[in-house]
């Protein structure tokens, strides 16, 4: 019986390729964008925040345009 299991010398994931790379390149822009995710949110939950909201005062009652037109 023969076992057909790949030589870990000979087969490996991206993944682990990516984790065993030391580029100071990837780093750096991994570390850039993340940091430029992280703003992004922070300032879309900061807009959020700061935008007006306004309540409806006149729930159920006809306003006076309405009254006017009729």
């Amino acid at each position: 019986m023969k076992n057909n299991t790949p030589d870990l010398q000979i087969f490996e994931s991206t993944y682990a390729m990516l984790v065993r790379s030391e580029e100071k390149q990837r780093i750096a822009t991994e570390s850039l964008v993340y940091t430029l995710l992280i703003a992004a949110g922070f300032f879309a939950m900061l807009q959020i925040t700061l935008q007006p909201f306004n309540v409806p005062t006149n729930f159920g009652r006809p306003t006076s345009l309405i009254q006017r037109a009729g």
